[in-house]
């Protein structure tokens, strides 16, 4: 069990929470930062100069770092926002229970 030294912090839950545990956001969406970091398609870049500019992912065959985003239940409150990005050296398999994915369809 992680313990929290200087963020005190209880949710009730150890590591991750149930998913749907919390209400939903202004728009209705459930569990979209802080329970774990989400796995992304895109390579990792420097910056963003060489990215889609039509919102696509940045995939690459020799890619050899992703892109995970937002902050999980480990992370301290600076990095718990989808717009904050990690970069995760590995292959399909995810670090324990820090690394998520997010399924969505379309409406």
């Amino acid at each position: 069990m992680y313990v929290w030294s200087n963020h005190p912090c209880n949710d009730g839950y150890p590591e991750t929470a149930p998913v749907g545990k919390y209400q939903p956001n202004a728009w209705g969406l459930h569990d979209m930062v802080g329970n774990v970091r989400e796995w992304v398609k895109d390579c990792r870049l420097g910056d963003y100069s060489k990215a889609p500019i039509d919102g696509s992912a940045l995939d690459d065959a020799k890619c050899e770092k992703r892109i995970v985003r937002g902050g999980g239940w480990i992370d301290g409150f600076q990095t718990t926002r989808s717009a904050y990005r990690h970069t995760y050296e590995g292959g399909g398999e995810f670090p324990g229970s820090q690394v998520g994915v997010r399924l969505a369809r379309e409406m």
